[in-house]
């Protein structure tokens, strides 16, 4: 109950000012948010790849309302991925793009802004040797977005998507992503579903995650695995010695600030570990979905307002 409200109110521009002011939600948000600027986001890089840990990088900010804020959201990348070329990283360090960012949201023509500005962020990253996934938006997105992803194939097939396994749609989606060459990043999905369209119960959530998970370990894609359940990363596991998959043939990602323990001990264990790095000062409705995702995430924001005075 508590999560859908923090998603309810992530949109709610009342509920934004009141978060936003608190001065200590910079304390909470520095936990999940690597800086505001892309010189912050590069120490975190280093820190992180220094530990053997591998990246991709969100420059904070969706449902642009404004072609200029879209072409400015994409020249950001541009910047962040020219900073990338001189850490010598290659795809070990790439970058994850919510199109909603980049113009999507624009009216009708909001699919040809934003995938201009799509082209123009996977062409910076072919050049340092790196790769751009989409991030996957609410419901209404989908089609959009995999459309955009269609086109940007034809000359980039290395882009990836998400696919957020409570919406209904999802185990259809991955049969036709689980092609050769396909990159997929599979996770829960954490925007507020009607019951018409996803899972509203965490048990089957879960249980489509494992069912679109075995589409794709048994497909001939590669699977990214994005989550910090250990019985999800075990079943993955299995999956794999049933498909006869190496550790070069998928990978894990997690959240930035959560989990790090784990992370470090998947990367020790030989697996590319890839962390997901959000930077940047439109933070707040990122921030408010990792929030509703976990109660522990909601417990440390409170535990930090009550002992920071």
């Amino acid at each position: 109950m508590l999560g859908s409200l923090l998603l309810a109110g992530s949109r709610l521009p009342l509920v934004r000012r009141a978060v936003s002011g608190v001065p200590l939600t910079r304390k909470v948000v520095d936990r999940f948010v690597a800086g505001e600027d892309v010189q912050q986001a590069v120490t975190a890089i280093r820190r992180l790849t220094d530990t053997g840990l591998a990246v991709t990088i969100d420059h904070l900010g969706e449902e642009t309302r404004d072609s200029d804020a879209a072409a400015a959201t994409a020249d950001a990348y541009v910047v962040l991925l020219d900073a990338l070329s001189e850490l010598g990283l290659g795809s070990r360090a790439e970058v994850s793009v919510k199109l909603s960012a980049v113009g999507q949201a624009l009216g009708a023509d909001g699919d040809k802004i934003a995938l201009e500005n799509a082209r123009r962020i996977c062409e910076a990253a072919a050049a340092v040797g790196s790769n751009v996934t989409f991030d996957m938006e609410d419901h209404t997105t989908v089609d959009s977005t995999l459309s955009i992803l269609r086109a940007v194939r034809g000359d980039f097939p290395s882009t990836g998507v998400a696919l957020q396994s409570y919406l209904f749609r999802t185990e259809e989606d991955c049969r036709d992503l689980s092609h050769e060459g396909s990159r997929v990043r599979l996770v829960k999905g954490a925007y507020a579903e009607p019951a018409s369209v996803a899972h509203q119960d965490k048990g089957e959530v879960d249980k489509a995650y494992v069912r679109c998970l075995r589409i794709l370990m048994a497909g001939q894609g590669y699977p990214m695995v994005a989550t910090h359940d250990d019985r999800l990363i075990s079943i993955t596991e299995t999956l794999a010695d049933r498909f006869g998959r190496s550790r070069g043939g998928y990978e894990y990602q997690m959240l930035y600030g959560i989990r790090t323990d784990k992370q470090q001990a998947l990367a020790g264990a030989g697996h590319t570990m890839r962390v997901y790095i959000p930077y940047g000062d439109d933070w707040y409705g990122y921030f408010m979905r990792r929030l509703a995702e976990r109660p522990a995430n909601i417990a440390f924001f409170l535990r930090a307002l009550i002992g920071g005075k």
